[in-house]
């Protein structure tokens, strides 16, 4: 697989994206690949992405933590991934990511695909605008329906042997990269959280500022720490439950890009920047104007 450096990107696109969390380093059934670097105006992304085919579909692949899982949950370098998947043309996301279960019915091996999300991070810039230039995107439902509703499609033509799908769920994302305490597990079951994870936000706050479409096929590993019968989660425990469900993973998600692919689905966030911007393009700085380029609409 060759590496090289991007300047002009019109000649290396893609309309959908998969970005892998823990355990899913790779998609294995990518063929025709290529390693693309790609700086932006925020830094460089967790790593090269890879540009590949499923089933003869151009699909863009980064891997969230980083080749051999370098960077923290916090380290991750968010805006710098979904601006460089928007230099490329990006109009779907997919994401995958461990998280752990809230609930008694969403077991380990399950999986789960979410429509709203409760954002606990303290530590993290959340968006693109600023020194500048304003913007307020909508986010009463942060996760794109009908993309949503591609994954559990895909679910059903994957024929997953084990455990189940889930949908319509709440997400409560941490800062990490400690595990919750009891107490703090007990608080997020009150919210009527169902799943727990430290990565999907500001994700998905930023790929709606990028006018992107992005949804999470979340895959449950343990039951954090609240469940009293259950051993409370720990990292080997974890990875232990997602290796065994990361194959099935791969299977949903290259049904899900056959799909997106077809159907090419309008969504909510395609025109999210242009109802939000508020300061006008002609009254920004140059700069300012230089390093929103991808997404200014």
């Amino acid at each position: 697989m060759t590496s090289i450096a991007v300047e002009n990107t019109v000649k290396n696109t893609a309309d959908i994206a998969i970005i892998g969390g823990s355990g899913l380093y790779q998609m294995q059934a990518l063929t025709n690949k290529r390693s693309i670097t790609i700086p932006t105006p925020y830094g460089n992304p967790s790593d090269d992405i890879v540009l590949g085919e499923l089933d003869g579909v151009t699909v863009a692949f980064l891997t969230r933590h980083g080749q051999g899982h370098r960077l923290t949950p916090s380290e991750v370098p968010y805006r710098a991934n979904i601006y460089a998947l928007k230099t490329l043309g990006v109009r779907y996301i997919v994401s995958v990511s461990a998280v752990g279960s809230l609930q008694e019915t969403l077991k380990p091996l399950d999986m789960v695909i979410p429509d709203q999300m409760i954002d606990m991070t303290k530590q993290r810039v959340s968006t693109f605008f600023g020194e500048g230039a304003v913007a307020h995107v909508s986010m009463a439902d942060p996760l794109c329906p009908k993309v949503a509703d591609i994954l559990m499609r895909a679910y059903d033509q994957a024929n997953i042997a084990d455990g189940q799908c889930h949908s319509k769920a709440t997400y409560v994302c941490i800062e990490g990269p400690q595990f919750s305490t009891r107490a703090e597990s007990h608080w997020y079951r009150q919210m009527q959280a169902d799943i727990i994870g430290m990565t999907n936000m500001p994700e998905a706050k930023l790929a709606r500022e990028a006018s992107i479409a992005y949804a999470t096929l979340a895959l449950v590993t343990d039951f954090d720490c609240w469940h009293p019968h259950e051993e409370a989660v720990s990292a080997d425990y974890a990875i232990k439950n997602l290796m065994k469900n990361a194959d099935n993973a791969q299977q949903v998600i290259k049904q899900a890009v056959a799909l997106i692919a077809s159907e090419q689905p309008k969504s909510i966030a395609h025109n999210a920047l242009t109802r939000a911007l508020v300061t006008p393009v002609e009254a920004m700085s140059e700069e300012t104007k230089t390093r929103l380029a991808a997404l200014l609409p």
